[in-house]
């Protein structure tokens, strides 16, 4: 295991957080604005995927495509938001973690009666395709570089909205205390279906991209979730710059972990024992980080709200 390997795995795990990042920053917003536990939000992910495949067959150009997948991702999430959701707020979170399950029920249904149940693929458009030079000796995909740029870029963008913008102060004013935000005069119902529709252009966004990199598939949501929900507890909720951190330290960890522990555990085991054994080793140890922080910082590394 050499420099340039670890390098190489350190790029993907950067990949990976901040695709994480994308999935993360909306569910954190919603649950830290709306105190909303949605379930479904990795359902949207799928929608994004699908939809970029759909939009993609008709354009024929990916770069028209994304954008078209985005908006139609949030405007189907705004109108559930509209329709159902909007009816959970004042619910507690079991009955949340209940609707928002049917949702991914109904979602998951949805995408196999308007797409089939087979698995759907596309290709990395043209212009990426290939490597880039990266250091002396290592070549990374260039679109893998984009995907890069593009969490960066994406991350930045959304810190100067929150941050620098009136519509962020109306976020964070919502977040912090709704009541009163509703009234010095704050339309907090708009405000939620415009959060949401947010959330939920970020998951269409992560989907999209990776369309090209994995395979589209219905129910591909439920497992990302998961990890999702990890990154929010260790950033802490309601907080966009910890669902950054948190996102990166867990793609960091999980692709580390799958690239480092089955050389070192090798060198003490049988191969096909080590092989297994690295692989649970590397899914707990997102769930051991998640552990470690909480003990240090229970409500996770940078908390929106107390």
């Amino acid at each position: 295991m050499n420099t340039l390997f670890l390098l190489e795995q350190a790029l993907n795990g950067l990949q990976f957080g901040l695709m994480l990042f994308l999935l993360a920053a909306g569910l954190t917003l919603v649950f830290g604005i709306m105190d909303l536990i949605n379930l479904a939000h990795g359902s949207l992910y799928m929608l994004g995927a699908y939809m970029m495949v759909t939009c993609f067959a008709v354009t024929g150009s990916f770069w028209l495509a994304l954008p078209l997948a985005l908006l139609g991702t949030a405007a189907v999430a705004m109108l559930l938001e509209v329709l159902i959701v909007r009816r959970l707020y004042r619910r507690d979170h079991l009955a949340q973690v209940l609707a928002t399950f049917g949702l991914i029920l109904c979602l998951n249904e949805g995408v196999r009666m308007l797409w089939g149940p087979h698995q759907l693929s596309m290709e990395v458009p043209a212009a990426l395709a290939g490597s880039l030079p990266v250091l002396p000796g290592l070549s990374y995909p260039a679109y893998r570089l984009a995907i890069i740029v593009l969490g960066a870029a994406v991350a930045a963008g959304l810190f100067w909205l929150v941050n620098c913008t009136r519509v962020g102060m109306l976020i964070r004013a919502g977040a912090s205390n709704r009541e009163m935000a509703t009234a010095l005069g704050v339309d907090i119902r708009l405000l939620f279906t415009l959060v949401f529709g947010l959330g939920a252009a970020l998951c269409a966004l992560a989907g999209a991209v990776l369309g090209p990199l994995l395979s589209i598939s219905v129910g591909m949501g439920e497992s990302i979730i998961i990890l999702t929900f990890v990154v929010v507890v260790i950033g802490g909720i309601g907080s966009v710059r910890g669902a950054l951190v948190g996102a990166i330290l867990v793609g960091m960890v999980d692709t580390l972990g799958r690239a480092i522990l089955p050389g070192a555990l090798r060198a003490l085991l049988r191969p096909e024992l080590a092989d297994s054994m690295a692989a649970a080793a590397a899914s707990v140890s997102i769930y051991v980080l998640m552990a470690l922080v909480l003990v240090w910082r229970p409500a996770g590394l940078f908390p929106g709200r107390g």
